[in-house]
């Protein structure tokens, strides 16, 4: 059977997804396909699918029977976190030919040969979880002017809510050298800045593989990983930490991106309750007193940093009171913008146990008071730096007319489209708001 020549990608969910799609794609690539976008008719679909949300079913079998609309005779293959915790369900999906799991699925591009068309069920390789416990390394690139490096998988923390240890294993690193080595690749190839990305990054040093039930002992922390990227990696003049947890976000780590030249003054920490009485019942490794030390130590150093939050409502047993400390304690932090999440009941997860189950009604309503509460920190965190001369790192853009681009400290900006800018670092000066919520901006 002939090799089908033409290969589309549809990812979902986390930076770490595509930077693992963009390594899948390449990989495809190597053995002659074209990369087509997923809006086109291709021989090949590939979908990566995410877990953290209750629409991970509803999401695969969209996405799916879009591919079909656009080549009812290609071959469709599911692979990532949802494709490790549901392996059969989605194979039952009408038209997925493959599902692979979180040990195979780096391989995809050596199952496609092998793929009928068939009306019964998909094919499946997903093997147990505690299986898989290699290191593979990804990054993203083509796409944009930041890149997606992982450095760091899987995660040991126990967190009640979370299914993200069934679907992706133990936590487990890239070497610092090889770390270093792939920055290297990514700045020759014209890169800007590098977004550091896994699971749990801040973990960084588990060693890439266990040896007969054996783990390295940790060779290397977070730490020393950014500072070997800020000493030996040539040509990139920004690097980025993508999320970290409050407790492995140490002091050391604040005081180094303070000093440093090239990490920007931009975090993003999970909070997820500011009840301590929640964080406790969902098993997160700090109390509410930590993080506030956490962003008040970054603002001290950094006044101008960007904090980014991470926070989940409905979560069981978070009565009026303490989503009430919640939204208090989140109004009272200098913090600049929030990810909020609903909680969503995840099979094979502790919390789906608990009692005191808050109505969806409810955690709609308090997801909308967060989300609004996050505009308004977003908007003062604006303003604070209006008048302001700072870098921008200016991307492509769809407009003909204007082009956007983030400063160091993650402040969406417009000007007026200069093609010769993109994926050029300038200086701007940060004039107003604009009514889509970017600021306008002119060339320092």
């Amino acid at each position: 059977m002939a090799t089908p020549q033409t290969v589309a990608f549809h990812t979902l969910g986390c930076k770490l997804n595509f930077s693992e799609s963009s390594t899948i794609r390449r990989k495809f690539e190597e053995k002659g396909f074209s990369t087509l976008s997923f809006e086109e008719a291709a021989d090949v679909y590939v979908i990566n699918t995410c877990s953290v949300t209750d629409f991970a079913d509803r999401k695969c079998r969209s996405t799916v029977r879009k591919a079909l609309r656009l080549s009812p005779e290609a071959k469709v293959i599911v692979i990532g976190c949802y494709a490790q915790l549901k392996p059969n369900e989605i194979a039952d999906i009408p038209g997925v030919d493959l599902v692979l799991g979180a040990g195979e699925k780096f391989n995809v591009v050596n199952y496609v040969d092998n793929i009928s068309k068939s009306p019964h069920k998909g094919m499946v390789r997903a093997g147990e979880i505690k299986e898989v416990n290699s290191f593979e390394e990804a990054f993203s690139f083509g796409d944009r002017t930041r890149t997606f490096l992982k450095v760091q998988d899987g995660c040991n923390y126990k967190c009640t809510f979370c299914t993200i240890p069934l679907a992706r294993g133990a936590s487990r690193s890239d070497t610092a050298e090889n770390v270093v080595e792939n920055a290297q690749k990514i700045a020759e190839k014209g890169c800007k800045e590098i977004v550091l990305t896994g699971v749990n990054i801040g973990d960084f040093g588990n060693g890439t593989e266990v040896i007969e039930g054996v783990r390295p002992k940790k060779e290397a922390l977070f730490v020393d990983l950014i500072k070997a990227l800020e000493k030996e990696v040539n040509g990139i003049e920004r690097f980025r930490i993508s999320s970290i947890e409050p407790n492995l976000c140490s002091d050391e780590v604040i005081e180094f991106v303070a000093k440093s030249e090239r990490f920007v003054p931009h975090f993003h920490m999970p909070l997820q309750s500011g009840s301590d009485t929640l964080l406790a019942m969902m098993k997160r490794r700090y109390k509410r007193q930590l993080y506030q030390e956490r962003v008040t130590l970054i603002k001290k150093l950094m006044p101008h940093a960007c904090i980014g939050v991470d926070v989940i409502v409905g979560f069981p047993g978070e009565t009026d009171e303490y989503f009430k400390e919640t939204f208090d304690f989140i109004s009272d932090l200098d913090v600049s913008y929030l990810h909020v999440f609903t909680y969503s009941e995840r099979p094979n997860t502790p919390a789906v146990e608990l009692e005191d189950i808050v109505p969806m009604q409810i955690r709609r309503q308090r997801n909308e008071a967060l989300r609004r509460l996050s505009e308004k920190k977003k908007l003062q965190f604006y303003r604070q730096h209006l008048g302001e001369e700072r870098t921008v790192l200016f991307e492509e853009s769809k407009s003909t007319n204007m082009m956007t681009g983030f400063t160091d400290n993650y402040i969406k900006v417009e000007i007026p489209r200069i093609s010769t800018f993109i994926n050029t670092i300038r200086k701007v000066r940060l004039n107003s708001l604009s009514d889509n919520g970017l600021i306008k901006s002119e060339i320092a």
